[in-house]
């Protein structure tokens, strides 16, 4: 199969998957073991096609990420709560960011695997179905009504998707319900949490292996990046729209079913 089909089939699973809480990353190593795209000029590709979700929710929230510029927002209140700014975000970003940086070499080089990956499937599942039936009060309806303790807790739990095959969206989805956030917003801001995070991913990645990278690679990269950037933007809409019908635990269901059918394909 041309390695441009490959990257167009990437593509697709990547923006499907980047934002709903069932792992695209763990997708991507999966989709990648069964169509032979493997190594580390894989690695790479998967990281920077992500890049291209990313810039979907850019374009989702543009007016949402340019409100984060007014500094008059961090002006700390009495009952702790203000509209959404950069100190929620650097919150949200902070512990992940952190443990990301110090793991890298040991994320890439032990975790990128389909084992590590169905594990981290199945125990993701797990709490996800936990963080929904826990949720029973709310305390934040609106991005604007997130505190700064709310921010940093989501942040923490964001820590656990640093294990390949856990979901970014599905620990910061998770942690915000635990938190006392509505399903939307903490969809939300789990997307706004992505831009900073994938940005910092991608970059140091990259840098890392630049050597992985060629010429000739280029347009691979941009076929990968072009279609996972068209797919999210449909998907994340539809995805805000999906949780107004369904229940988390579906999409856990989902994480443990996919785990189990792979596991007798690879295993």
């Amino acid at each position: 199969m041309s390695e441009h089909i490959i990257a167009f089939i990437m593509g697709i699973v990547e923006g499907l998957t980047e934002y709903l809480p069932i792992s695209s990353t763990g997708h991507l190593i999966l989709t990648g073991h069964l169509l032979g795209f493997e190594g580390d000029r894989a690695k790479t590709f998967e990281v920077v096609i992500q890049l291209g979700s990313i810039l979907a929710i850019v374009v989702l929230y543009w007016k949402r990420f340019f409100s984060l510029l007014d500094f008059k927002s961090l002006n700390i209140k009495k009952n702790n709560r203000q509209r959404l700014n950069l100190l929620h975000v650097f919150l949200g970003i902070l512990p992940a960011s952190i443990v990301g940086f110090v793991l890298h070499d040991f994320i890439k080089n032990v975790l990128f695997s389909t084992t590590v990956v169905l594990v981290a499937l199945v125990v993701g599942a797990f709490l996800l179905i936990y963080a929904d039936k826990k949720h029973t009060t709310v305390t934040a309806n609106t991005l604007d009504q997130l505190s700064y303790k709310q921010a940093l807790y989501i942040g923490l739990f964001q820590c656990l998707a640093v294990w390949p095959g856990f979901s970014r969206a599905g620990s910061t989805i998770s942690g915000g319900l635990l938190v006392g956030a509505s399903k939307k917003t903490a969809a939300e801001f789990s997307f706004i949490l992505a831009l900073p995070i994938m940005v910092g991913a991608t970059g140091l990645d990259v840098l890392k292996n630049m050597d992985a990278i060629t010429s000739g690679d280029i347009t691979t990269f941009v076929i990968g990046f072009v279609t996972a950037f068209v797919v999210a933007l449909f998907a994340c809409i539809g995805f805000l729209k999906l949780l107004d019908k369904v229940s988390l635990s579906t999409f856990a269901y989902y994480r443990i079913l996919l785990a189990i059918v792979f596991a007798f394909i690879i295993l």
